[in-house]
């Protein structure tokens, strides 16, 4: 049985934050889940993925967020809570249906879980959604711990039934990805199955029906204020005259600040866990018995702002403060030091950090930049193109997946990104405007993800580029999670109609389809050249397992290589493909065996034909 099946209210389990969340939806009566998988939330979806196995839950990866928030929207309005779950970036994707859904509203509890990546370690931006509570007029939920995240997130579904809209469950990264004891609930029996009634003057968002839509919206906006402000994730801690006001992570942070700067006399704090609608008459009480205010957030002034703007209104003139080049950064995260040092330095509190250690006389770290698994088929891709290519001038639009490595040197083939699909859009507008050869590169997850648009767009515009499908038939970047091309009886869930990516693509009109095997790199670069050569938009379909995921499928089938003793040192095999299997070692090229899983991608570049595959027992 899955762990966050266990049926024992008040055992302790250690979890992490991701777990912890998922745990709360399931206590929660959670009956159908949606996702499109993204760092720092795709462990959410995992759990779910792994749970529905065991259980009544309905689980899909979407094919992106869009379709994940509107397949959980009719579950709710069936009378089914439902839950979508993204990254930061994913509520981006999600917009169009979230903004007029808000105007809708929901019969069962519906949750939105969005992760957002301060310091942005796996993603394009670090934006704020905070916002998209104050755009769309529904409520946020943001935890301080990962205990917090299952309380947080159970009680979300009762407070979007209470309000019948959506309920945002905001987290970051340091949560999803922390790890802590956390005590368990009772699990509430989910109700899977549900009816939708017919209202079409309720759920046809015509002018006529949304306006009237719009101000049911804004007295849900009202009500929601009133609980915020009674609210229990909202609460003051200390009596002092100096305040401080907080949400999520930077609780914990304040919290250390105070009793390392040993003012727990002299600071009161106040958490913001229902942090929108903010609770104005809560904030107005906090600031009139303060000298003045800290604020501190990670990401924007969100807070900030409007904590200044209650205080004008109120006709406080204390000082209040969060971000500035002396106090807190919009850039990054935050952590305790930081915290410690703007309360001390805000507060006028002395203050004497520890000294830094010095550490002159140790080696310096090795670096270990990200860079594509041994046996990548992407990397012979690159390789490939770099081949077919030579002697033009091209530019290399990209995209969201591990394939975004492939800028890095010595691969370099990746000039321009925005988001997920952009690299097919975009190689329109290159290819009307550049004056260069435009080769583009996508993943299959991608492509179904947002891809195809861009592709109709070029072959309907009569656009000038070629479109490389990296076809690794799984969704490899954020953990292997399936998507629409997935083989799912490989993972032993039958009942799913994968989509053949050739057979949709010539059916969008495209004249030139080529099917490739990367690891065969002469037939390869002889299809390439020909797709350059099309005059129009031509597609090219990459299509080789991911090294990692036919590891786990126990499919790989290759031996290592080795380097024999007619290498001559040229060093093709480093400076072209830089596979990590490659060190050097006596000034000579080596292949270490443990990482090289026998793609012989090097062996067919070597100049000597001294790259050869080990000989096993088998063999002699």
């Amino acid at each position: 049985m899955h762990k966050l099946l266990t049926d024992q209210p008040g055992k302790e389990m250690l979890m992490l934050g991701n777990e912890a969340i998922a745990r709360g939806a399931i206590e929660a009566g959670l009956a159908c889940a949606t996702t499109y998988p993204g760092t720092p939330s795709s462990e959410i979806s995992l759990n779910f993925f792994q749970i529905s196995k065991e259980s009544a839950l309905y689980f899909e990866y979407s094919t992106n967020e869009k379709t994940a928030l509107e397949v959980a929207a009719a579950a709710a309005n069936c009378g089914v809570r439902s839950m979508c779950v993204m990254k930061h970036v994913g509520v981006n994707v999600a917009a169009d249906t979230l903004m007029t859904l808000a105007y809708v509203g929901v019969k069962a509890g519906l949750v939105i879980l969005t992760a957002d990546d301060p310091y942005m370690f796996s993603s394009q931006n670090e934006q704020d959604n905070r916002y998209y509570g104050k755009l769309s007029g529904l409520p946020i939920l943001e935890p301080s711990s990962v205990a917090e995240a299952r309380e947080i997130t159970a009680e979300a579904f009762a407070l979007s039934e209470m309000l019948q809209e959506p309920v945002i469950v905001r987290t970051t990264t340091r949560i999803n990805h922390s790890t802590a004891v956390v005590p368990l609930g009772p699990i509430q029996p989910p109700k899977t199955r549900g009816e939708f009634i017919r209202d079409p003057y309720q759920y046809v968002t015509v002018p006529a029906v949304s306006r009237r839509l719009h101000v049911k919206l804004l007295k849900n906006i009202e009500a929601a204020a009133a609980l915020s402000e009674k609210s229990t994730r909202n609460f003051i801690t200390g009596t002092g005259n100096l305040g401080i006001i907080c949400n999520g992570v930077s609780y914990n942070y304040v919290t250390d600040a105070i009793q390392d700067l040993q003012i727990m006399d002299k600071v009161s704090v106040l958490r913001m866990g229902f942090s929108h609608p903010i609770p104005a008459v809560l904030i107005k009480n906090f600031l009139s018995s303060k000298e003045m205010v800290l604020v501190v957030e990670e990401g924007e002034a969100y807070m900030e702002d409007a904590v200044k703007a209650l205080a004008q209104e109120a006709g406080l003139t204390l000082p209040i403060a969060g971000k500035g080049k002396t106090l807190f950064s919009r850039l990054g995260e935050f952590d305790p030091a930081m915290v410690r040092a703007v309360t001390a330095a805000y507060f006028d509190i002395p203050y004497e950090p520890k000294a830094v250690p010095d550490l002159t006389d140790m080696p310096e770290i090795p670096q270990r930049p990200p860079n594509l698994c041994a046996g990548c088929s992407h990397r012979a891709v690159f390789h490939a193109v770099k081949k077919a290519a030579e002697g033009l001038d091209v530019v290399y639009p990209t995209d969201i997946g591990c394939y975004t490595l492939g800028f890095l040197p010595p691969l370099s083939m990746g000039d321009f990104l925005i988001c997920m699909g952009s690299s097919s859009g975009t190689s329109g507008g290159f290819s009307r405007f550049a004056g260069k050869k435009v080769v583009a590169y996508i993943g299959d997850s991608t492509f179904f993800h947002s891809g195809i648009p861009g592709l109709i767009n070029g072959v309907f515009n009569n656009h000038d580029f070629t479109l490389i499908i990296l076809d690794n038939r799984t969704t490899a970047m954020t953990g292997h999670q399936p998507n629409p091309g997935v083989d799912m009886e490989e993972l032993n869930f039958p009942g799913y109609n994968p989509i053949d990516i050739e057979a949709l693509v010539k059916a969008l009109g495209v004249k030139h389809v080529a099917v490739i095997k990367p690891f065969n790199l002469k037939k390869s670069i002889a299809q390439l050249k020909e797709a350059l050569n099309f005059k129009g938009v031509s597609v090219v379909i990459a299509k080789e397992k991911c090294t990692l995921y036919a590891k786990s499928l126990k499919q790989l089938r290759g031996k290592p290589f080795y380097v024999s003793d007619r290498c001559k040192n040229h060093r093709d095999c480093i400076n072209e493909l830089a596979c990590p299997a490659f060190y050097i070692a006596d000034n000579q090229v080596r292949i270490n065996p443990t990482l090289c899983v026998g793609c012989s991608v090097c062996a067919q570049i070597c100049p000597e034909h001294a790259i050869s595959p080990l000989k096993t027992k088998e063999d002699q």
